[in-house]
């Protein structure tokens, strides 16, 4: 399905839909969450560890490497809305506001073009 067909909302009734039919709520601490998110994070890291850019921009193209992406990319997805849903966050007000900061700490006419 197309980013344009779900919310962020149905995304995170989803997660919590599967994580209710298996009693996993126990286990969602903010800790256990966070630590599984690195975790997940590494493991994309890890698709790319030996790769120069050019060969990590060919993977990406297709075959199995971008598919293993795209798994890793779901899990991480999962875990963020999983942690919004136990800590009772809002990632879209939350994302507004760091855009804002990031907005003032990075001024476009400062850092156009570079880091």
């Amino acid at each position: 399905m197309a980013d344009s067909k779900l919310t962020i909302n149905d995304l995170k009734k989803i997660v919590e839909s599967f994580v209710d039919e298996r009693d996993w709520k126990q286990f969602h601490s903010p800790k256990n969450l966070a630590m599984a998110l690195s975790v997940e994070t590494s493991e994309l890291m890890e698709l790319f560890q030996w790769l120069d850019l050019e060969q990590a921009k060919e993977v990406m193209k297709s075959g199995e490497v971008r598919e293993d992406a795209l798994d890793e990319i779901a899990d991480i997805f999962i875990y963020l809305l999983a942690f919004c849903n136990t800590n009772k966050i809002d990632i879209s007000d939350a994302l507004m506001k760091k855009m804002k900061k990031n907005i003032k700490k990075y001024p476009a006419d400062k850092f156009k073009g570079h880091f």
